[in-house]
């Protein structure tokens, strides 16, 4: 393993698309088993961020330019994109500014995208559409921990998927699609019966907490966001991954063993 200051953090970000038919329930998506990170894990769809999701080009195709921090925009951006490529969900709006429901182009520029044989801003282009920044809220922000093979710094944004699109898994990334309510993908993870790791866990946790889309959305704008950045400490049990008891989570103190990192 490299030494933790030579493993470099990189940008990424993730979403929590929320539908509350036929009842509240967060889209996962089963990564595929010989991805190099989280390999067979159930999670949300999310990646690195990309040299394209800082074209500035961009503000003329998004809504709530101005409203997003600047900062954070290429990280709303890939978080869309990477809806878009893993589930086939695009959260964008048409030029008379309706939601976007999906067709057979956009559905057919998902793997040219993908792969990078073609930028994900020409595919919104061609299909006259805008990205809606200001359908994402953030719900979380985690750094993963020094002793990491790989680090990342990823945004968690919430957002509510409209009924017209269908998820569909990618086949590369990810093989299988699953809306699931929080509390019971919680269940099967303690079961055994499907594979989640420690962030996606606590913020399963964290989401569980609400009673609907509506509630999820409202309870993540109140609250004041920190950043997670998960620290090692000895207890006398040994090792424990502890987390900062502001950040939402409350007292997260688990054996580092258990936690699989």
């Amino acid at each position: 393993m490299p030494e933790p200051s030579a493993v470099p953090i990189r940008p990424a970000a993730t979403v929590l698309l929320l539908r509350d038919e036929p009842t509240f329930e967060v889209l996962m998506v089963r990564r595929h088993h010989q991805i190099d990170f989280a390999s067979g894990a159930l999670v949300f769809p999310g990646g690195k961020t990309h040299e394209g999701d800082h074209d500035p080009a961009w503000e003329a195709r998004c809504t709530a330019w101005d409203a997003a921090p600047a900062d954070e925009r290429p990280f709303r951006i890939a978080a869309i994109r990477e809806a878009y490529e893993e589930a086939g969900v695009l959260l964008a709006v048409d030029a008379a500014g309706a939601a976007f429901t999906g067709d057979e182009r956009a559905h057919d520029a998902r793997d040219v995208v993908a792969t990078d044989q073609r930028s994900f801003i020409d595919v919104v282009i061609e299909l006259d559409l805008k990205l809606d920044l200001g359908a994402l809220t953030t719900f979380a922000r985690w750094i993963t921990p020094p002793l990491t093979p790989k680090r990342f710094d990823t945004w968690f944004y919430l957002a509510r998927a409209g009924s017209e699109q269908k998820a569909i898994c990618d086949g590369w990334e990810t093989v299988d699609a699953e809306w699931i309510a929080p509390g019971r993908a919680l269940e099967l993870a303690a079961k055994g019966e499907r594979k989640v790791i420690f962030p996606t866990r606590m913020n399963l946790q964290l989401l569980a907490e609400a009673s609907s889309a509506e509630d999820a959305i409202a309870r993540a704008a109140a609250r004041t966001l920190v950043t997670v950045e998960p620290k090692i400490e000895r207890r006398d049990g040994g090792q424990v991954l502890v987390l900062p008891p502001d950040a939402g989570y409350g007292v997260v103190e688990e054996s580092l063993s258990s936690v699989g990192i």
